[in-house]
Protein backbone atom coordinates (compact mmCIF):
# COMPACT_ATOMS: atom_id res chain seq x y z
CA UNK A 1 0.00 0.00 0.00
CA UNK A 2 0.33 10.01 9.66
CA UNK A 3 2.53 16.98 15.12
CA UNK A 4 -0.23 17.98 16.13
CA UNK A 5 -1.58 21.52 16.32
CA UNK A 6 -3.50 21.13 13.08
CA UNK A 7 -4.78 17.56 12.61
CA UNK A 8 -3.39 15.89 9.53
CA UNK A 9 -6.19 14.17 7.58
CA UNK A 10 -3.81 11.32 6.85
CA UNK A 11 -3.33 10.73 10.58
CA UNK A 12 -0.15 10.60 12.71
CA UNK A 13 3.05 10.55 10.64
CA UNK A 14 5.63 9.29 13.18
CA UNK A 15 5.78 6.54 15.75
CA UNK A 16 5.89 9.10 18.58
CA UNK A 17 2.84 10.90 17.17
CA UNK A 18 0.95 7.60 16.99
CA UNK A 19 1.68 6.90 20.65
CA UNK A 20 0.66 10.44 21.63
CA UNK A 21 -2.57 10.06 19.70
CA UNK A 22 -3.32 6.75 21.41
CA UNK A 23 -2.67 8.27 24.84
CA UNK A 24 -4.70 11.40 24.14
CA UNK A 25 -7.72 9.44 22.92
CA UNK A 26 -7.80 7.35 26.08
CA UNK A 27 -7.10 9.97 28.76
CA UNK A 28 -10.36 9.27 30.57
CA UNK A 29 -9.98 5.49 30.64
CA UNK A 30 -6.33 5.78 31.63
CA UNK A 31 -7.14 8.22 34.45
CA UNK A 32 -9.80 5.87 35.84
CA UNK A 33 -7.54 2.86 35.38
CA UNK A 34 -4.60 4.64 37.01
CA UNK A 35 -6.78 5.61 40.00
CA UNK A 36 -8.05 2.06 40.49
CA UNK A 37 -4.68 0.41 39.89
CA UNK A 38 -3.06 2.96 42.23
CA UNK A 39 -5.67 2.03 44.81
CA UNK A 40 -4.85 -1.63 44.23
CA UNK A 41 -1.13 -1.04 44.72
CA UNK A 42 -1.80 1.13 47.77
CA UNK A 43 -3.93 -1.64 49.26
CA UNK A 44 -1.22 -4.20 48.53
CA UNK A 45 1.33 -1.96 50.21
CA UNK A 46 -0.99 -1.32 53.16
CA UNK A 47 -1.25 -5.05 53.89
CA UNK A 48 2.27 -5.58 55.32
CA UNK A 49 2.06 -2.17 56.99
CA UNK A 50 -1.18 -3.24 58.67
CA UNK A 51 0.38 -6.53 59.72
CA UNK A 52 3.23 -4.69 61.35
CA UNK A 53 0.86 -2.37 63.19
CA UNK A 54 -1.26 -5.34 64.31
CA UNK A 55 1.80 -7.11 65.73
CA UNK A 56 2.93 -3.90 67.41
CA UNK A 57 -0.51 -3.15 68.84
CA UNK A 58 -1.19 -6.73 69.91
CA UNK A 59 2.10 -7.05 71.76
CA UNK A 60 1.43 -3.77 73.53
CA UNK A 61 -2.32 -3.99 74.22
CA UNK A 62 -2.93 -7.78 74.18
CA UNK A 63 -6.66 -7.14 73.54
CA UNK A 64 -8.92 -9.56 71.65
CA UNK A 65 -11.37 -6.84 70.54
CA UNK A 66 -8.42 -4.85 69.15
CA UNK A 67 -7.19 -7.97 67.36
CA UNK A 68 -10.66 -8.52 65.88
CA UNK A 69 -10.80 -4.94 64.68
CA UNK A 70 -7.40 -5.34 63.07
CA UNK A 71 -8.50 -8.49 61.27
CA UNK A 72 -11.60 -6.64 60.01
CA UNK A 73 -9.31 -3.89 58.75
CA UNK A 74 -7.30 -6.51 56.86
CA UNK A 75 -10.50 -7.86 55.32
CA UNK A 76 -11.38 -4.35 54.10
CA UNK A 77 -7.91 -3.98 52.58
CA UNK A 78 -8.24 -7.33 50.80
CA UNK A 79 -11.66 -6.35 49.43
CA UNK A 80 -10.35 -3.02 48.16
CA UNK A 81 -7.39 -4.76 46.52
CA UNK A 82 -9.60 -7.32 44.80
CA UNK A 83 -12.24 -4.91 43.50
CA UNK A 84 -9.81 -2.21 42.39
CA UNK A 85 -7.77 -4.75 40.40
CA UNK A 86 -10.88 -6.25 38.83
CA UNK A 87 -12.44 -3.00 37.66
CA UNK A 88 -9.14 -1.25 36.91
CA UNK A 89 -7.97 -3.99 34.55
CA UNK A 90 -11.41 -4.19 32.97
CA UNK A 91 -11.29 -0.49 32.08
CA UNK A 92 -7.72 -0.63 30.80
CA UNK A 93 -8.15 -3.78 28.74
CA UNK A 94 -11.33 -2.46 27.14
CA UNK A 95 -9.50 0.74 26.19
CA UNK A 96 -6.53 -1.32 24.95
CA UNK A 97 -8.59 -3.57 22.68
CA UNK A 98 -10.65 -0.64 21.40
CA UNK A 99 -7.53 1.35 20.55
CA UNK A 100 -5.95 -1.67 18.83
CA UNK A 101 -9.12 -2.01 16.75
CA UNK A 102 -8.90 1.66 15.72
CA UNK A 103 -5.32 1.30 14.52
CA UNK A 104 -6.05 -1.98 12.72
CA UNK A 105 -8.89 -0.30 10.83
CA UNK A 106 -6.80 2.78 10.05
CA UNK A 107 -3.84 0.77 8.72
CA UNK A 108 -6.19 -1.46 6.73
CA UNK A 109 -7.93 1.64 5.34
CA UNK A 110 -4.61 3.04 4.14
CA UNK A 111 -3.60 -0.32 2.69
CA UNK A 112 -6.87 -0.51 0.75
CA UNK A 113 -6.88 3.07 -0.50
CA UNK A 114 -7.88 3.25 -4.18
CA UNK A 115 -5.05 5.74 -4.68
CA UNK A 116 -1.80 3.79 -4.69
CA UNK A 117 0.66 4.76 -1.97
CA UNK A 118 4.41 4.88 -2.38
CA UNK A 119 5.23 2.37 0.37
CA UNK A 120 7.93 -0.25 -0.02
CA UNK A 121 5.80 -2.83 1.77
CA UNK A 122 4.05 -5.89 0.42
CA UNK A 123 0.53 -6.89 1.39
CA UNK A 124 1.82 -9.53 3.83
CA UNK A 125 3.89 -6.90 5.63
CA UNK A 126 0.94 -4.53 5.81
CA UNK A 127 -1.11 -7.40 7.26
CA UNK A 128 1.46 -7.92 10.02
CA UNK A 129 1.49 -4.19 10.78
CA UNK A 130 -2.30 -4.09 10.88
CA UNK A 131 -2.46 -6.95 13.39
CA UNK A 132 0.56 -7.50 15.61
CA UNK A 133 1.94 -3.95 15.50
CA UNK A 134 -1.48 -2.42 16.12
CA UNK A 135 -1.97 -4.63 19.18
CA UNK A 136 1.49 -3.92 20.58
CA UNK A 137 1.11 -0.18 20.03
CA UNK A 138 -2.20 -0.17 21.92
CA UNK A 139 -0.47 -1.85 24.88
CA UNK A 140 0.78 1.63 25.81
CA UNK A 141 -2.75 2.27 27.16
CA UNK A 142 -2.13 -0.33 29.88
CA UNK A 143 1.58 0.33 30.33
CA UNK A 144 1.31 3.93 31.52
CA UNK A 145 -1.30 3.34 34.28
CA UNK A 146 0.57 0.25 35.50
CA UNK A 147 3.78 2.25 35.49
CA UNK A 148 2.22 5.02 37.56
CA UNK A 149 0.53 2.60 39.99
CA UNK A 150 3.80 0.71 40.48
CA UNK A 151 5.53 4.00 41.22
CA UNK A 152 2.79 4.74 43.78
CA UNK A 153 3.42 1.40 45.48
CA UNK A 154 7.19 1.92 45.63
CA UNK A 155 6.68 5.47 46.95
CA UNK A 156 4.29 4.30 49.70
CA UNK A 157 6.70 1.54 50.70
CA UNK A 158 9.62 4.00 50.80
CA UNK A 159 7.64 6.47 52.94
CA UNK A 160 6.44 3.76 55.35
CA UNK A 161 9.97 2.37 55.74
CA UNK A 162 11.38 5.88 56.06
CA UNK A 163 9.02 6.59 58.95
CA UNK A 164 10.36 3.52 60.69
CA UNK A 165 13.97 4.45 59.89
CA UNK A 166 15.21 6.96 57.34
CA UNK A 167 17.91 4.60 56.11
CA UNK A 168 15.32 2.00 55.05
CA UNK A 169 13.37 4.56 53.01
CA UNK A 170 16.52 5.89 51.34
CA UNK A 171 17.63 2.34 50.54
CA UNK A 172 14.40 1.68 48.65
CA UNK A 173 14.59 4.99 46.73
CA UNK A 174 18.28 4.67 45.80
CA UNK A 175 17.86 1.00 44.88
CA UNK A 176 14.84 1.72 42.65
CA UNK A 177 16.66 4.51 40.81
CA UNK A 178 19.70 2.28 40.27
CA UNK A 179 17.57 -0.60 38.96
CA UNK A 180 15.68 1.60 36.53
CA UNK A 181 18.87 3.25 35.29
CA UNK A 182 20.41 -0.10 34.42
CA UNK A 183 17.22 -1.44 32.84
CA UNK A 184 16.58 1.67 30.75
CA UNK A 185 19.94 1.12 29.05
CA UNK A 186 19.12 -2.54 28.42
CA UNK A 187 15.64 -1.68 27.08
CA UNK A 188 17.17 0.31 24.20
CA UNK A 189 18.70 -2.86 22.81
CA UNK A 190 15.33 -4.57 23.18
CA UNK A 191 13.75 -1.84 21.06
CA UNK A 192 16.37 -2.19 18.32
CA UNK A 193 16.15 -6.00 18.30
CA UNK A 194 12.35 -5.93 18.35
CA UNK A 195 12.16 -3.59 15.34
CA UNK A 196 14.43 -5.92 13.38
CA UNK A 197 12.38 -8.95 14.43
CA UNK A 198 9.14 -7.26 13.36
CA UNK A 199 10.66 -6.42 9.99
CA UNK A 200 11.81 -10.00 9.42
CA UNK A 201 8.47 -11.48 10.51
CA UNK A 202 6.70 -9.05 8.17
CA UNK A 203 8.93 -10.14 5.28
CA UNK A 204 8.12 -13.77 6.05
CA UNK A 205 4.41 -12.89 6.02
CA UNK A 206 4.80 -11.16 2.68
CA UNK A 207 6.58 -14.22 1.28
CA UNK A 208 3.69 -16.45 2.40
CA UNK A 209 1.18 -14.12 0.72
CA UNK A 210 3.18 -14.26 -2.51
CA UNK A 211 3.41 -18.05 -2.36
CA UNK A 212 -0.32 -18.46 -1.81
CA UNK A 213 -1.07 -16.12 -4.71
CA UNK A 214 1.29 -17.89 -7.09
CA UNK A 215 0.92 -21.47 -5.90
CA UNK A 216 -0.94 -22.71 -8.97
CA UNK A 217 1.55 -21.40 -11.54
CA UNK A 218 4.46 -22.47 -9.31
CA UNK A 219 3.17 -26.03 -9.38
CA UNK A 220 2.65 -25.71 -13.11
CA UNK A 221 6.31 -25.16 -13.97
CA UNK A 222 7.79 -27.00 -10.98
CA UNK A 223 8.98 -23.91 -9.16
CA UNK A 224 7.19 -24.65 -5.90
CA UNK A 225 10.21 -26.35 -4.28
CA UNK A 226 12.49 -23.41 -5.02
CA UNK A 227 9.83 -21.02 -3.71
CA UNK A 228 9.46 -23.04 -0.50
CA UNK A 229 13.24 -22.98 -0.02
CA UNK A 230 13.15 -19.22 -0.43
CA UNK A 231 10.43 -18.98 2.20
CA UNK A 232 12.35 -21.30 4.52
CA UNK A 233 15.34 -18.98 4.28
CA UNK A 234 13.26 -15.90 5.09
CA UNK A 235 11.49 -17.71 7.91
CA UNK A 236 14.81 -18.90 9.32
CA UNK A 237 16.03 -15.31 9.40
CA UNK A 238 12.89 -14.33 11.34
CA UNK A 239 13.41 -17.28 13.70
CA UNK A 240 17.05 -16.36 14.35
CA UNK A 241 16.11 -12.78 15.07
CA UNK A 242 13.34 -13.98 17.40
CA UNK A 243 15.93 -16.05 19.27
CA UNK A 244 18.12 -12.94 19.56
CA UNK A 245 15.18 -10.98 20.96
CA UNK A 246 14.42 -13.82 23.38
CA UNK A 247 18.02 -13.76 24.60
CA UNK A 248 17.91 -10.01 25.11
CA UNK A 249 14.57 -10.27 26.90
CA UNK A 250 15.90 -13.12 29.02
CA UNK A 251 18.95 -11.10 30.02
CA UNK A 252 16.73 -8.12 30.78
CA UNK A 253 14.26 -10.07 32.91
CA UNK A 254 17.03 -12.00 34.66
CA UNK A 255 18.83 -8.77 35.54
CA UNK A 256 15.57 -7.21 36.74
CA UNK A 257 14.74 -10.17 38.98
CA UNK A 258 18.27 -10.32 40.37
CA UNK A 259 18.40 -6.61 41.19
CA UNK A 260 14.91 -6.67 42.70
CA UNK A 261 15.88 -9.64 44.88
CA UNK A 262 19.10 -7.91 45.95
CA UNK A 263 17.14 -4.80 46.95
CA UNK A 264 14.57 -6.84 48.90
CA UNK A 265 17.34 -8.77 50.63
CA UNK A 266 19.16 -5.54 51.48
CA UNK A 267 15.98 -4.04 52.99
CA UNK A 268 15.31 -7.22 55.00
CA UNK A 269 18.88 -7.50 56.34
CA UNK A 270 19.05 -3.80 57.16
CA UNK A 271 15.74 -3.99 59.01
CA UNK A 272 16.95 -7.04 60.93
CA UNK A 273 20.17 -5.26 61.87
CA UNK A 274 18.24 -2.18 63.04
CA UNK A 275 15.84 -4.34 65.09
CA UNK A 276 18.81 -6.17 66.63
CA UNK A 277 20.22 -2.81 67.69
CA UNK A 278 16.84 -1.78 69.10
CA UNK A 279 16.38 1.12 66.66
CA UNK A 280 13.10 -0.25 65.31
CA UNK A 281 10.39 -2.29 67.04
CA UNK A 282 9.34 -5.85 66.31
CA UNK A 283 6.20 -4.57 64.59
CA UNK A 284 8.29 -2.30 62.37
CA UNK A 285 10.55 -5.26 61.59
CA UNK A 286 7.54 -7.33 60.53
CA UNK A 287 6.38 -4.41 58.36
CA UNK A 288 9.83 -3.99 56.82
CA UNK A 289 10.17 -7.70 56.02
CA UNK A 290 6.65 -7.75 54.53
CA UNK A 291 7.30 -4.64 52.45
CA UNK A 292 10.65 -6.03 51.26
CA UNK A 293 8.81 -9.07 49.91
CA UNK A 294 5.89 -7.08 48.55
CA UNK A 295 7.95 -4.38 46.86
CA UNK A 296 9.42 -7.00 44.52
CA UNK A 297 6.11 -7.24 42.62
CA UNK A 298 5.70 -3.53 41.77
CA UNK A 299 9.44 -3.29 41.17
CA UNK A 300 9.22 -6.22 38.75
CA UNK A 301 6.25 -4.58 37.03
CA UNK A 302 7.99 -1.21 37.11
CA UNK A 303 11.18 -2.65 35.67
CA UNK A 304 9.29 -4.37 32.81
CA UNK A 305 7.63 -1.15 31.68
CA UNK A 306 10.62 0.22 29.70
CA UNK A 307 10.64 -2.99 27.68
CA UNK A 308 6.95 -2.65 26.82
CA UNK A 309 7.39 1.03 26.01
CA UNK A 310 10.24 0.24 23.60
CA UNK A 311 8.18 -2.53 21.97
CA UNK A 312 5.21 -0.18 21.58
CA UNK A 313 7.48 2.47 20.04
CA UNK A 314 8.93 -0.06 17.59
CA UNK A 315 5.43 -1.17 16.57
CA UNK A 316 4.23 2.42 16.24
CA UNK A 317 7.16 3.19 13.93
CA UNK A 318 6.15 0.22 11.80
CA UNK A 319 2.61 1.58 11.50
CA UNK A 320 3.99 5.01 10.64
CA UNK A 321 5.60 3.51 7.52
CA UNK A 322 2.10 2.93 6.18
CA UNK A 323 0.20 5.82 7.73
CA UNK A 324 2.74 8.53 6.90
CA UNK A 325 3.42 7.53 3.30
CA UNK A 326 2.38 10.36 0.97
CA UNK A 327 -0.21 9.53 -1.70
CA UNK A 328 1.16 8.97 -5.17
CA UNK A 329 -1.40 11.47 -6.40
CA UNK A 330 -3.62 14.10 -4.85
CA UNK A 331 -7.12 13.50 -6.25
CA UNK A 332 -9.37 16.37 -7.23
CA UNK A 333 -12.87 17.14 -6.02
CA UNK A 334 -14.92 17.13 -9.23
CA UNK A 335 -17.36 14.49 -10.39
CA UNK A 336 -17.80 13.13 -13.94
CA UNK A 337 -20.67 14.55 -15.93
CA UNK A 338 -23.59 12.15 -16.38
CA UNK A 339 -23.44 10.08 -19.52
CA UNK A 340 -20.45 7.82 -19.82
CA UNK A 341 -17.94 9.25 -22.28
CA UNK A 342 -14.43 7.82 -21.95
CA UNK A 343 -11.54 9.52 -23.75
CA UNK A 344 -7.76 9.23 -23.97
CA UNK A 345 -5.95 12.16 -25.57
CA UNK A 346 -2.27 11.73 -26.45
CA UNK A 347 -1.51 9.37 -23.55
CA UNK A 348 2.12 8.26 -23.31
CA UNK A 349 2.90 5.66 -20.68
CA UNK A 350 4.99 2.50 -20.89
CA UNK A 351 4.22 0.99 -24.26
CA UNK A 352 1.49 3.53 -25.06
CA UNK A 353 2.72 6.05 -27.64
CA UNK A 354 0.40 9.03 -27.72
CA UNK A 355 -2.74 6.90 -27.58
CA UNK A 356 -5.90 8.77 -28.55
CA UNK A 357 -9.46 7.48 -28.78
CA UNK A 358 -12.95 8.26 -27.54
CA UNK A 359 -15.76 5.93 -26.48
CA UNK A 360 -19.13 7.66 -26.65
CA UNK A 361 -21.76 7.25 -23.96
CA UNK A 362 -23.70 4.01 -24.40
CA UNK A 363 -21.23 2.57 -26.95
CA UNK A 364 -19.82 -0.96 -26.81
CA UNK A 365 -16.19 -0.82 -27.98
CA UNK A 366 -13.73 -3.69 -28.20
CA UNK A 367 -9.99 -2.93 -28.18
CA UNK A 368 -7.73 -5.45 -29.90
CA UNK A 369 -4.17 -4.87 -28.74
CA UNK A 370 -1.62 -6.85 -30.72
CA UNK A 371 0.95 -6.65 -27.90
CA UNK A 372 -0.07 -7.91 -24.41
CA UNK A 373 2.09 -5.19 -22.81
CA UNK A 374 0.03 -2.51 -24.54
CA UNK A 375 -3.19 -4.05 -23.22
CA UNK A 376 -1.79 -4.22 -19.69
CA UNK A 377 -0.57 -0.60 -19.75
CA UNK A 378 -3.90 0.62 -21.12
CA UNK A 379 -5.82 -1.25 -18.40
CA UNK A 380 -3.52 0.23 -15.72
CA UNK A 381 -4.13 3.79 -16.96
CA UNK A 382 -7.90 3.29 -17.21
CA UNK A 383 -8.03 1.77 -13.70
CA UNK A 384 -6.07 4.79 -12.37
CA UNK A 385 -3.46 2.43 -10.99
CA UNK A 386 -1.14 4.92 -12.70
CA UNK A 387 -1.59 8.48 -11.41
CA UNK A 388 -2.25 11.12 -14.13
CA UNK A 389 1.01 12.87 -13.26
CA UNK A 390 2.94 9.72 -14.26
CA UNK A 391 1.95 9.86 -17.91
CA UNK A 392 1.71 12.43 -20.69
CA UNK A 393 -1.65 13.33 -22.13
CA UNK A 394 -5.10 13.34 -20.55
CA UNK A 395 -7.72 10.76 -19.67
CA UNK A 396 -11.24 12.18 -19.49
CA UNK A 397 -14.19 10.51 -17.81
CA UNK A 398 -17.57 12.05 -18.46
CA UNK A 399 -15.84 15.01 -20.06
CA UNK A 400 -13.66 15.77 -17.02
CA UNK A 401 -9.91 15.20 -16.73
CA UNK A 402 -9.16 12.26 -14.43
CA UNK A 403 -6.72 14.40 -12.42
CA UNK A 404 -9.59 16.73 -11.44
CA UNK A 405 -11.91 13.95 -10.21
CA UNK A 406 -12.23 12.53 -6.73
CA UNK A 407 -11.31 8.87 -6.47
CA UNK A 408 -14.69 8.04 -4.95
CA UNK A 409 -16.48 9.62 -7.91
CA UNK A 410 -14.31 7.74 -10.40
CA UNK A 411 -14.96 4.43 -8.66
CA UNK A 412 -18.72 5.08 -8.70
CA UNK A 413 -18.65 5.98 -12.40
CA UNK A 414 -15.96 3.72 -13.88
CA UNK A 415 -15.19 0.08 -13.10
CA UNK A 416 -12.14 -1.63 -14.58
CA UNK A 417 -12.25 -5.38 -14.00
CA UNK A 418 -8.80 -7.02 -14.40
CA UNK A 419 -8.28 -10.36 -16.06
CA UNK A 420 -7.10 -11.82 -12.75
CA UNK A 421 -9.85 -10.43 -10.51
CA UNK A 422 -9.46 -11.58 -6.92
CA UNK A 423 -11.84 -14.19 -5.49
CA UNK A 424 -12.55 -14.06 -1.77
CA UNK A 425 -13.41 -16.70 0.81
CA UNK A 426 -17.16 -16.76 1.43
CA UNK A 427 -19.92 -17.81 -0.97
CA UNK A 428 -20.70 -17.31 -4.63
CA UNK A 429 -23.26 -14.72 -3.58
CA UNK A 430 -20.89 -12.67 -1.42
CA UNK A 431 -18.36 -12.66 -4.27
CA UNK A 432 -20.93 -11.50 -6.83
CA UNK A 433 -22.55 -8.95 -4.52
CA UNK A 434 -20.13 -8.08 -1.69
CA UNK A 435 -22.25 -5.19 -0.41
CA UNK A 436 -25.52 -7.14 -0.53
CA UNK A 437 -27.24 -4.27 -2.34
CA UNK A 438 -26.81 -5.27 -6.00
CA UNK A 439 -29.92 -4.95 -8.18
CA UNK A 440 -28.65 -6.97 -11.14
CA UNK A 441 -27.37 -10.09 -9.40
CA UNK A 442 -29.68 -12.59 -11.21
CA UNK A 443 -29.05 -10.90 -14.58
CA UNK A 444 -25.28 -10.78 -13.97
CA UNK A 445 -25.21 -14.47 -13.01
CA UNK A 446 -27.05 -15.40 -16.21
CA UNK A 447 -25.02 -13.13 -18.49
CA UNK A 448 -21.67 -14.39 -17.21
CA UNK A 449 -22.78 -18.03 -17.52
CA UNK A 450 -22.15 -18.40 -13.80
CA UNK A 451 -25.61 -20.00 -13.65
CA UNK A 452 -23.97 -23.23 -14.86
CA UNK A 453 -21.71 -23.19 -11.79
CA UNK A 454 -24.60 -22.31 -9.47
CA UNK A 455 -26.66 -25.21 -10.84
CA UNK A 456 -23.92 -27.69 -9.90
CA UNK A 457 -24.46 -27.15 -6.15
CA UNK A 458 -27.55 -27.68 -3.99
CA UNK A 459 -26.78 -24.47 -2.10
CA UNK A 460 -26.91 -22.43 -5.30
CA UNK A 461 -25.41 -18.98 -4.84
CA UNK A 462 -24.78 -19.81 -1.21
CA UNK A 463 -22.23 -22.45 -2.19
CA UNK A 464 -19.02 -21.94 -0.22
CA UNK A 465 -15.95 -20.49 -1.91
CA UNK A 466 -12.51 -21.06 -0.44
CA UNK A 467 -9.79 -18.47 -0.12
CA UNK A 468 -8.77 -17.18 -3.57
CA UNK A 469 -11.35 -19.49 -5.16
CA UNK A 470 -9.23 -22.58 -4.52
CA UNK A 471 -12.22 -24.90 -5.04
CA UNK A 472 -13.12 -23.36 -8.42
CA UNK A 473 -11.57 -23.91 -11.83
CA UNK A 474 -9.89 -21.09 -13.70
CA UNK A 475 -12.91 -20.61 -15.95
CA UNK A 476 -15.30 -20.61 -13.00
CA UNK A 477 -13.22 -17.97 -11.23
CA UNK A 478 -13.27 -15.79 -14.34
CA UNK A 479 -17.04 -16.08 -14.70
CA UNK A 480 -17.48 -15.26 -11.01
CA UNK A 481 -15.30 -12.18 -11.38
CA UNK A 482 -17.22 -11.12 -14.49
CA UNK A 483 -20.57 -11.60 -12.72
CA UNK A 484 -19.37 -9.30 -9.92
CA UNK A 485 -18.36 -6.62 -12.44
CA UNK A 486 -21.72 -6.83 -14.24
CA UNK A 487 -23.71 -6.76 -10.99
CA UNK A 488 -22.01 -3.48 -10.05
CA UNK A 489 -23.90 -1.86 -12.97
CA UNK A 490 -21.43 1.01 -13.36
CA UNK A 491 -21.88 3.78 -15.94
CA UNK A 492 -18.62 2.80 -17.64
CA UNK A 493 -17.37 -0.79 -17.53
CA UNK A 494 -13.93 -1.84 -18.76
CA UNK A 495 -13.11 -5.55 -18.98
CA UNK A 496 -9.60 -6.86 -19.61
CA UNK A 497 -9.53 -10.36 -21.14
CA UNK A 498 -12.63 -11.53 -19.24
CA UNK A 499 -12.86 -15.03 -20.76
CA UNK A 500 -9.35 -16.32 -21.46
CA UNK A 501 -9.99 -19.43 -19.34
CA UNK A 502 -13.35 -20.47 -20.82
CA UNK A 503 -14.07 -22.48 -23.96
CA UNK A 504 -15.01 -20.84 -27.26
CA UNK A 505 -18.72 -21.78 -27.08
CA UNK A 506 -19.13 -20.38 -23.57
CA UNK A 507 -17.18 -17.27 -24.57
CA UNK A 508 -19.56 -16.62 -27.47
CA UNK A 509 -22.60 -16.97 -25.19
CA UNK A 510 -21.06 -14.63 -22.64
CA UNK A 511 -20.25 -12.04 -25.30
CA UNK A 512 -23.85 -12.00 -26.58
CA UNK A 513 -25.27 -11.87 -23.06
CA UNK A 514 -22.89 -9.07 -22.13
CA UNK A 515 -23.85 -6.99 -25.15
CA UNK A 516 -27.53 -7.43 -24.34
CA UNK A 517 -27.19 -6.66 -20.61
CA UNK A 518 -25.00 -3.60 -21.17
CA UNK A 519 -27.04 -2.16 -24.05
CA UNK A 520 -27.13 1.62 -23.64
CA UNK A 521 -24.28 1.59 -21.08
CA UNK A 522 -20.69 2.43 -21.98
CA UNK A 523 -18.66 -0.78 -22.23
CA UNK A 524 -15.04 -1.37 -23.24
CA UNK A 525 -13.54 -4.85 -23.61
CA UNK A 526 -9.78 -5.18 -24.10
CA UNK A 527 -9.48 -8.54 -25.81
CA UNK A 528 -8.40 -10.48 -28.84
CA UNK A 529 -11.37 -12.86 -28.51
CA UNK A 530 -13.42 -12.94 -31.75
CA UNK A 531 -16.69 -13.37 -29.85
CA UNK A 532 -16.42 -9.97 -28.14
CA UNK A 533 -14.96 -8.30 -31.20
CA UNK A 534 -17.93 -9.49 -33.25
CA UNK A 535 -20.65 -8.15 -30.93
CA UNK A 536 -18.95 -4.78 -30.35
CA UNK A 537 -20.29 -1.65 -32.05
CA UNK A 538 -16.74 -0.76 -33.00
CA UNK A 539 -13.26 -2.29 -32.76
CA UNK A 540 -10.13 -0.25 -32.10
CA UNK A 541 -6.88 -1.88 -33.22
CA UNK A 542 -3.83 -1.04 -31.12
CA UNK A 543 -0.42 -1.77 -32.60
CA UNK A 544 2.76 -0.34 -31.12
CA UNK A 545 0.83 1.67 -28.54
CA UNK A 546 -1.34 3.67 -30.98
CA UNK A 547 -4.67 3.15 -32.78
CA UNK A 548 -3.88 1.91 -36.29
CA UNK A 549 -7.41 1.03 -37.40
CA UNK A 550 -11.03 1.15 -36.28
CA UNK A 551 -14.18 -0.33 -37.77
CA UNK A 552 -16.55 -3.21 -37.17
CA UNK A 553 -15.06 -6.66 -36.69
CA UNK A 554 -16.49 -7.95 -39.97
CA UNK A 555 -15.15 -5.03 -41.98
CA UNK A 556 -11.69 -5.32 -40.42
CA UNK A 557 -11.57 -9.02 -41.20
CA UNK A 558 -12.18 -8.30 -44.87
CA UNK A 559 -9.90 -5.28 -45.18
CA UNK A 560 -6.96 -5.80 -42.80
CA UNK A 561 -4.73 -8.85 -43.29
CA UNK A 562 -2.77 -8.22 -40.07
CA UNK A 563 -6.00 -8.00 -38.09
CA UNK A 564 -7.32 -11.21 -39.61
CA UNK A 565 -4.13 -13.09 -38.74
CA UNK A 566 -4.09 -11.67 -35.20
CA UNK A 567 -7.67 -12.41 -34.12
CA UNK A 568 -9.09 -15.12 -36.39
CA UNK A 569 -9.20 -18.55 -34.72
Amino acid sequence: MNAMTTPDPRGPRTGSAILRTALRRNVGAMAAGTLLMGLYQAGETAFPIALGLIVEHTMRERSLPALGLSIAALAVIITVVSLSWRFGMRILQKANTTEAHRWRVQVADHGLQPVARDVDLKSGEVLTIATEDADQTADIIEVVPLLVSSLVAVAIAAVALGLADLRLGLLVIVGTVAILSVLSVMSRRIGTSTREQQARVARAGAKVADLITGLRPLHGFGGNHAAFRSYRRVSAEARNQAITVARVNGAYEGAALAMNAILATAVTLTAGWLAFQGRITIGELVMAVGLAQFVMEPLKLFSEMPKYVMTARASAQGMALVLAAPPVMTPGRDRPSPGGDLELDGVRYGSLRGLTFRVRAGEFVAIAAYQPRVAADLAAVLAMNVPPAAYEGVMRIGGRAAADLSIEAVREHLLVNPYDGEIFAGTLRTNVDPSGTGRLVPEAVEASMLADVVALHPEGLDHGVRDRGANLSGGQRQRLSLARALAADSDVLVLHDPTTAVDAVTEQLIARNLAALRRGRTTVVITAGPAFLDVADRVLVLDGGVVTAQDTHRNLLGADENYRLAVAR
